[in-house]
């Protein structure tokens, strides 16, 4: 394995730490409070190939590695995790799953306006009693003349109240389990579709997090993505991508603590001496850059995995839980460097860790990671 960048994984890290230090960082604080949906921003990032990840260039994608898609998720994490999120559900998650199973005219319909940043999308499982288990999922779907119609409720869901494609999963028929899951691709503006966005969350409060209700909602025949059946299998595949994007955009979060730490006990003043040079705070601070530097070698390991093809469901697991275990260390650390300063929004320590705590809980839980983990470790499947 090699570990350094090539140059044109230099040259997107330029480009995306320039854009998230000129565009995301100053915008960050206000959009938290306001709980303002970076829309405008967004619409910036598509024309310069942030949006655009590992689609091919006929599809009007970037046409990048699995590596240069790391980096864009950790430099826009650093500056701002609500909108890593809305990026890497775009790209990891809807991308992807239209990319690895979508059929010809699908991919020409929806890549290149996501790609763009001209659509949005939003990639929907969990329930109000199917979470960590998705394959209890209980959202119908019923074949009808030309179509399909969509009844149940989705909620947690990412981009949901401002997608404009999504990327529905539902059960056919009444085959308990998940044999019975298939995926539809739904549009905005769907008759029966209405979303209601979530409130009061303790993190990235400046991305979308939408219900989703779904009554007597018709799709056409062509929106099936896959096979009927194969929806449960789609959506594995896709949530290893979606936990690799998670997990790069952790190693930003740890970067934005090491910055604003070393920055903060620098310049702050104690028993006539500067912080920096106490041994407790440079004990907290190497602890974040041990962990940054072994969550960015998870990271890379498993992207190197994807660009060769092979599955990494384990790597990326194991990428996940460590790296987003260790992005609420350093910000739990982060505060207690700033003390009482880091316990309000004057400085940005305390929305890191409001928005790290969340990588620990979706796109699979890190307890449920350590299942992952433990299977592929004992040969036992404790799930499921």
């Amino acid at each position: 394995m090699e570990f350094g960048l090539n140059n044109k994984q230099k040259e997107i890290q330029e480009l995306a730490k320039r854009f998230t230090d000129e565009e995301i960082i100053p915008r960050a604080r206000q959009n938290d409070i306001d709980e303002h949906f970076p829309i405008e921003i967004l619409k910036k990032m598509g024309p310069l190939g942030l949006m655009g990840g590992t689609v091919p260039k006929e599809w009007g994608g970037s046409e990048l590695d699995f590596v240069s898609d790391a980096i864009i998720f950790e430099e826009v994490g650093r500056g701002c995790s609500s909108l890593r999120t809305i990026l890497s559900v775009q790209v990891s998650l809807v991308e992807q799953a239209i990319l690895n199973w979508g059929t010809e005219e699908q991919k020409r319909k929806y890549l290149p306006g996501l790609c763009r940043g001209e659509l949005l999308g939003a990639f929907a499982i969990t329930e109000p009693e199917a979470g960590s288990d998705a394959g209890s999922l209980k959202t119908t779907a019923q074949k009808v003349d030309g179509g399909w119609l969509l009844n149940g409720v989705k909620t947690w869901i990412s981009n949901g109240g401002m997608a404009d494609v999504l990327i529905i999963f539902a059960r056919v028929g009444k085959e308990p389990g998940s044999k019975a899951i298939s995926a539809f691709i739904v549009e905005k503006g769907t008759e029966g579709f209405t979303t209601r966005e979530i409130k009061g969350k303790l993190g990235l409060k400046a991305a979308n997090t939408a219900v989703l209700f779904f009554k007597d909602s018709f799709v056409p025949e062509d929106a099936l993505l896959g096979n009927q059946g194969e929806g449960f299998k789609i959506a594995l595949s896709c949530l290893d991508n979606g936990r690799f994007g998670v997990a790069s955009g952790c190693v930003g979060i740890i970067q934005a603590c090491i910055d604003a730490s070393t920055q903060y006990a620098k310049k702050r003043v104690q028993f006539g001496k500067s912080i920096a040079s106490f041994q407790l705070v440079q004990d907290m601070i190497a602890k974040m850059v041990v962990d940054r530097d072994a969550a960015r070698l998870l990271v890379y390991r498993a992207a190197e995995l994807k660009n060769k093809g092979v599955r990494n469901t384990l790597e990326s697991s194991i990428a996940k839980y460590f790296a987003s275990e260790a992005a609420v260390r350093a910000a739990t650390d982060a505060i207690q460097i700033h003390g009482a300063y880091g316990y309000s929004n004057a400085f940005p320590v305390e929305r890191y860790l409001r928005d790290a705590k969340v990588a620990t809980i979706y796109e699979g839980t890190s307890q449920i990671q350590k299942l992952i983990i433990g299977e592929h470790t004992l040969g036992v499947r404790a799930f499921f």
